[in-house]
C-alpha cells in the first residue's frame, strides 16, 4: 500500500472513532421512542436480544409501538421477510415515501438504488451490475489480497497489542472501495469520512441526513473530475459505457451507495467475525488450515452476525394481507434481518453459529431486486482476510475479556467499537 493510502486509512479510522465516542449514547434516552419499539436495533453481544426472538415465537409480523401516529410493522419471520423484500409492486423504497417525515426533503435523497423503485430502479442497477460480475471482480483480487497482507505487515510491526477494529476492519474495505471507485489516491483522505453517520441512529435523523448531504456534495465532485477523465474504476467504466445515460447526481448516488453499503458493513463483519474466531479455537484451526472450509465458515457467519439489522424500510403501496397480517396502505414495514436469519425454519440450531452447517438461504445481504449488489465483494474480502490473518498469526489472541468489550447500543448495523488482541 503506497503511503496517501496508509494515510487514507489512519485519517478514517480516526475520524471514525471520534464519532464513535460522541455517539456513546442510547436512543432510548431520547424518550421518543419506547424500548420495545428498538428490539430490532438491540443485540446482547453477538446475539439479538432475546424479546426478538420471543416476537418472532408468537408472530412472525408484529406491530411497533413507535410515536408520530404511524403504522410501523415489523417483519421477523425468514418465508414473511422474503415476501415484503421481493415484492417491489406492493411495497415502495421510494424516498419519496419519506419527504416530510424526520425533516427530510427531497434535496436529502441520497439517490442510488436503496431508496429508489423501478423503473428507477431498474435502470440504475442495470448500469452497476456488470461491474459486480465475477469477471469484472476478479480483477479485485490481487489488490484485495495485497491490501490485507499490507494490513498484517503493519500490525506486525507494532509491539503490545493491536486494535483489530482500527489496524485491520476499517482499512481493509474502505481502501478495497477505493480501488473499486477509481478514486485517485490523492483524493481518499477526503472520500473516506463519508460513510459511517447514516448508520448509527445516536446522532438523530438530522445528522444523518447531514452526513448524506456531504458524501453526494463530495461525490458530485468526483463524478464531474471523472466525466473529464474517466480512470478504470467503476465511476470511469459506467461513464465510459453509458456516459449519456446517467446523469451527474444519479451517478453521485450509485457511488454513495456502493461507499456506504461496502464499508461499515464489511468492516463489521471482519471485527465481529475474529470475535468469533477468537472465541472457538477449534473453527480458528479449520479456517487456519483448511482452505476448503472458509467458504462454509463465512456463509455461516453471515447468517449467524446479519450485521445489518434490519432493512430498508417498505412501504405499502396497497392493503395487503401477510402470514394473516392485515398491512394497509401507506402503512410501514420493517424486516429484521437479524430475527429472519435466526428463524426455525431455516433448521435446528439456528441460534447457535456451527461452521459445519450447509449454507442456508440467509437474507444477510437481502433479497429480491434490492438485494445487495455487492455481495460477491463482500464474501472476496472475507474469504480473503480471515484466513490470512490466523495463519499470520497463529497465537493471536484477546487482551481485554470479552465481557469488557463495548458494542453499539442501537444501531442499524451492529458492531464492535474496538477489538484489542495480541498477536503473540
Amino acid at each position: 500500500m503506497g503511503l496517501l493510502r496508509t494515510r487514507a486509512a489512519s485519517w478514517l479510522t480516526r475520524r471514525y472513532l471520534v464519532r464513535a465516542r460522541k455517539k456513546g449514547f442510547d436512543l432510548s434516552k431520547l424518550g421518543v421512542f419506547p424500548d420495545s419499539a428498538l428490539v430490532p436495533l438491540r443485540r446482547d453481544a453477538l446475539d439479538p436480544v432475546p424479546e426478538l426472538g420471543a416476537l418472532r415465537e408468537r408472530a412472525p409480523i408484529s406491530k411497533l409501538p413507535v410515536p408520530f401516529g404511524m403504522n410501523v410493522w415489523l417483519v421477523t419471520g425468514h418465508a414473511e421477510a422474503k415476501a415484503v423484500l421481493g415484492d417491489v409492486n406492493g411495497f415502495s423504497n421510494d424516498f419519496a415515501n419519506l419527504i416530510g417525515k424526520a425533516g427530510a426533503s427531497e434535496d436529502d435523497n441520497p439517490g442510488g438504488l436503496g431508496f429508489a423503485d423501478p423503473p428507477v430502479h431498474t435502470r440504475l442497477r442495470r448500469l452497476l451490475t456488470p461491474e459486480f460480475t465475477m469477471r469484472r471482480l476478479s480483477r479485485l483480487k490481487p489488490g484485495i489480497q495485497a491490501i490485507v497482507d499490507e494490513r498484517l505487515d503493519a500490525m506486525a510491526a507494532v509491539d503490545g497489542p493491536v486494535d483489530l477494529v482500527q489496524e485491520f476492519a476499517l482499512p481493509i474495505p474502505s481502501l478495497v472501495i477505493c480501488e473499486l471507485l477509481g478514486v485517485p489516491y490523492e483524493e481518499r483522505d477526503a472520500f473516506q469520512h463519508l460513510s459511517v453517520a447514516r448508520f448509527d441512529l445516536f446522532g438523530g435523523a438530522g445528522a444523518s441526513l447531514g452526513a448524506i448531504s456531504e458524501s453526494l456534495s463530495y461525490l458530485l465532485g468526483v463524478v464531474r473530475r471523472q466525466r473529464e477523465v474517466p480512470g478504470d474504476g467503476l465511476l470511469g467504466m459506467i461513464i465510459q459505457e453509458h456516459g449519456d445515460q446517467v446523469d451527474d447526481r444519479e451517478l453521485a448516488g450509485l457511488a454513495d451507495g456502493v461507499l456506504t453499503g461496502g464499508f461499515e458493513t464489511t468492516a463489521s463483519m471482519l471485527a465481529l467475525g475474529a470475535l468469533v474466531l477468537l472465541g472457538d479455537e477449534e473453527t480458528f484451526k479449520r479456517v487456519r488450515d483448511d482452505d476448503a472450509a472458509v467458504h462454509g465458515f463465512v456463509e455461516e457467519l453471515l447468517r449467524y452476525l446479519t450485521v445489518v439489522q434490519v432493512a430498508f424500510p417498505r412501504f405499502a403501496r396497497e392493503d395487503v394481507e401477510i402470514a394473516g397480517t392485515r398491512i394497509a396502505k401507506g402503512d410501514v414495514v420493517i424486516c429484521s434481518l437479524s430475527g429472519a436469519n435466526r428463524d426455525r425454519a431455516l433448521g435446528s440450531g439456528m441460534e447457535d453459529f456451527d461452521p459445519s452447517r450447509s449454507p442456508t438461504p440467509h437474507l444477510a445481504f437481502g433479497y429480491g431486486a434490492h438485494r445487495c449488489i455487492g455481495a460477491e465483494l463482500a464474501r472476496m474480502e472475507l474469504r480473503a482476510a480471515y484466513p490470512s490473518l490466523v495463519r499470520r498469526f497463529p497465537a493471536m489472541r484477546l487482551h481485554d475479556r470479552p465481557e469488557d468489550l463495548t458494542f453499539r447500543k442501537v444501531s442499524v448495523v451492529y458492531g464492535v467499537e474496538s477489538l484489542p488482541v495480541l498477536l503473540r
